[in-house]
């Protein structure tokens, strides 16, 4: 059976294919009413920390929106929807034959091995790796560092100690799945980013994925790929045809059915998305669905009983609350046949859809105050966060803040009610982390919420933050206060207060 599958893989990758984009109809010929999209998409709106979302019926877009500064052309960060790619990676490399979901993760590195391995240690598994059974606390996996450099990462998670049988016990583990990129490419020669492009990439038309390494070169695994919301929903809807696109199996309906299913329980809990149990860096979600997804909101949810994917990027702190709208909004208005064609709802929805946007800061194009400090600098103390000074250059509803630190200088413009973008290297979020590439797309958009008040929201749109920050102007000072809509930790940022110089 490996060999046949090995075959098929192998002659799927032989093959081209036009990388083309996913057909779009209207929602009703799809069976949905745009009303009652609508309701959902003015839903989703309200809680202003949505970056994208695409809904996908019997393989068509019906509804696609961007809330500006994001974009279609722009590529967003994961986080941990990236571990659904790595275990697709995993699943095509068993077809291939290089491994087995039974092999043991020591017998991978034999090099990196404790000198005195535990019987859990050497009981584990890839599909423990894959299902997040390791055995591990979770108290353990908290200090694992992914920048460290002494010594392999494998050797790092192979000296932590393993309390459990593995396979017994659930604790959400990225660790694991950077083990599963390194075992790919222990096995395959190619990094799991290297490795899918002809299999996975290229076939989705998925053009130029980024997709950052740990400093021994291994695909990061867990996280830390960016594509696009259209790449994103493209890769449900690959999951939703059981691994077949056009005419191409590339990834066996077998394994889909595995990786999507309840490998282990992770809770018992009815009413929530994160206790229906977890397959191979895949969730079960209620109704029946399942899904990828990533810290603040990245989403590909899979819904086979309604032959519809939903991707979703954002940037929020419930992420039940996403999925609950979804169910809510969504699954009701799902009809098994094509519904009579409404011209007039579909143009609100239309409408709708084209005007979604991060809501800009509230207040006033310019102050009296603006003339007398435009041009001057404000020189800051040593700080954690690497501020030396800011320049502000105020015209007539827009400003140019200029930033000086150890990176150099950077400026940005600034505009009220808009959102002008631009790419930097100086900007960084809560948790970008040095592993990723260090530039970024910005932009910002600001008013005078006071006279003496200038407020911009600072919007990183390949990612799902933006830093709202106040700059408060006394005398010959100015006061700073800056805070991310999410993080992993806290999300304001310590306060700084400048001199004019």
């Amino acid at each position: 059976m490996r060999a046949v599958l090995a075959l098929m893989v192998v002659c799927a990758t032989s093959l081209t294919s036009a990388a083309v984009d996913l057909p779009r109809s209207t929602p009703e010929a799809e069976g949905i009413s745009s009303a009652a999209l609508l309701k959902f998409i003015e839903a989703a709106d309200e809680i202003d920390a949505m970056n994208s979302l695409m809904l996908v019926r019997h393989g068509k877009v019906v509804a696609e929106g961007w809330w500006a500064p994001y974009a279609p052309e722009d590529r967003h960060m994961l986080y941990s929807l990236s571990k659904s790619f790595t275990s697709t990676a995993v699943g095509m490399a068993i077809a291939e034959g290089k491994l087995s979901l039974d092999d043991t993760v020591l017998s991978f590195f034999p090099e990196d091995a404790p000198a005195e391995p535990s019987e859990n240690l050497k009981a584990m598994r890839v599909r423990d790796l894959l299902s997040m059974s390791t055995g591990h606390h979770e108290e353990e996996l908290k200090d694992f560092s992914f920048t460290a450099t002494d010594e392999p990462l494998t050797k790092k998670f192979l000296a932590m100690p393993v309390a459990h049988k593995p396979g017994t016990h659930f604790v959400y583990n990225t660790p694991a799945t950077y083990m599963c990129s390194a075992i790919v490419q222990k096995m395959t020669g190619e990094k799991v980013a290297d490795f899918l492009r002809p299999r996975l990439f290229e076939p989705l038309g998925i053009e130029n994925p980024k997709w950052g390494e740990s400093p021994q070169g291994v695909t990061l695994g867990g996280f830390g790929l960016s594509v696009r919301t259209e790449d994103i929903a493209k890769f449900g809807q690959l999951y939703l045809q059981k691994g077949r696109w056009l005419d191409r199996q590339l990834l066996p309906a077998a394994w889909i059915e595995a990786a999507t299913s309840r490998q282990v329980s992770n809770g018992s809990n009815p009413a929530s998305d994160w206790e229906q149990g977890y397959g191979y860096q895949f969730w079960r979600c209620r109704h029946g669905c399942y899904r990828g997804d990533g810290a603040f909101g990245q989403y590909c949810i899979v819904m086979p009983e309604y032959d519809a994917v939903l991707a979703i990027t954002s940037g929020v702190r419930d992420m039940q609350a996403v999925m609950s709208l979804a169910w809510d909004k969504l699954l009701p208005a799902m009809e098994s046949d094509p519904l009579p064609e409404d011209a007039a709802a579909q143009e609100k929805l239309q409408a709708k859809l084209a005007a979604l946007r991060i809501r800009p800061p509230t207040g006033a194009p310019t102050s009296p105050l603006a003339a007398k400090i435009s041009g001057k600098t404000y020189q800051f103390l040593a700080n954690e966060r690497n501020v030396d000074s800011i320049t502000f250059e105020f015209g007539d509803g827009e400003a140019t803040i200029v930033t000086r630190g150890p990176a150099g200088e950077r400026r940005f413009p600034c505009r009220f009610d808009g959102w002008p973008k631009v790419r930097t290297t100086l900007v960084r979020g809560p948790d970008l982390r040095s592993l990723l590439d260090p530039e970024q797309g910005l932009a910002a958009s600001g008013a005078w919420t006071a006279d003496d008040t200038y407020t911009v929201k600072l919007c990183l749109f390949e990612t799902p933050f933006y830093l709202t920050t106040t700059y408060h102007f006394v005398g010959d000072e100015v006061t700073v206060d800056s805070e991310y809509n999410v993080a992993f930790g806290e999300t304001k940022l310590p306060q700084l207060v400048g001199k004019q110089h």
